[in-house]
């Protein structure tokens, strides 16, 4: 900034002229850039990645964003929060949204990517996993084996279903299954009124299973075949950028030396390190996440 005033005192606006078309026209200084956000490791929360997207929503020289998407899916809750961020910004905003899908881009990590205006994978992403499941370990027998027993008092008979304890009872699976069918046809339902499918063909779709890319391709899934690259050169050109435009990415935190001495939580040395899935507790979730 120093050196552009300096040109500007010195030698006036032909300096910055001769900058501008060493610099480009995709550059700041032409003005506009293309912020591509990424969304990466198992989605458990999203506050960083909607935290992000806010803040290059509001730059002014943001003009145009690709989600890039490396992610197997995780929890329902954080999915589905942070494809309402991206479709806000979609519906909202008259800049271009992209998604681009990686190695993996699958269940809720492909949730999120059908909030996108349109989506791009490589030809052998993973992708699809449209589907729900819900894990947790029963322990009764380990705990009898080692001499525990558990006492519980609750409200309810299914106010402890699910838990380490003991067994489902067949009233407590019914519940269960329910919810993983509501979460299931809500997944149905994004992917249906966010991509060019009509809902039986989606709902055949949705058995759990994966897709490569090209296979999504040809079922309606993704919008073509593109590397990263590509995909940040056709979001510039949708932004009137040029095929070479700058880009702009969320800059990375790190772990400084005094915090190391001084010692930092679990989690917020995991989110400095870009990880977003947090050890797991023994609690039922449901979850959009490929295994």
């Amino acid at each position: 900034m120093i050196a552009l005033l300096v040109l500007l005192g010195v030698f006036g606006a032909g300096a910055v002229l001769s900058l501008r078309s060493v610099l480009g026209a995709g550059s700041w200084l032409g003005g506009g850039r293309v912020a591509v956000i990424p969304l990466r490791g198992t989605i458990a929360e999203e506050a960083a990645f909607t935290g992000a997207l806010e803040q290059f929503r509001d730059d002014a020289t943001v003009r145009g964003f690709v989600i890039e998407i490396e992610s197997p899916g995780g929890t329902v809750g954080a999915s589905q929060a942070i494809f309402e961020a991206i479709r806000a910004l979609r519906e909202d905003d008259e800049r271009p949204v992209l998604a681009w899908l990686g190695d993996v881009g699958a269940s809720g990590g492909y949730y999120a990517a059908v909030g996108a205006d349109s989506v791009y994978a490589l030809p052998g992403t993973i992708t699809g996993s449209i589907g729900v499941i819900m894990e947790f370990p029963n322990a009764e027998e380990l705990f009898r084996k080692v001499g525990v027993e558990w006492e519980v008092v609750s409200s309810a008979p299914h106010k402890d279903m699910g838990g380490t304890r003991r067994p489902l009872t067949p009233a407590d699976r019914e519940i269960l299954e329910g919810l993983v069918r509501d979460v299931h046809e809500q997944f149905v339902d994004v992917v249906s009124a966010n991509r060019p499918l009509d809902r039986t063909t989606v709902q055949r779709l949705a058995d759990g299973r994966v897709y490569t890319g090209r296979q999504a391709r040809e079922l309606g899934l993704v919008d073509g075949l593109m590397t990263l690259r590509e995909t940040v050169a056709h979001a510039g050109r949708l932004a009137g950028l040029g095929p070479d435009p700058a880009v702009v990415r969320p800059r990375e935190p790190a772990i400084g030396l005094f915090d190391l001495i001084r010692g930092v939580s679990l989690d917020r040395a995991r989110g400095w390190l870009g990880v977003l899935a947090p050890l797991r507790s023994s609690a039922p979730k449901l979850l959009y996440e490929w295994r």
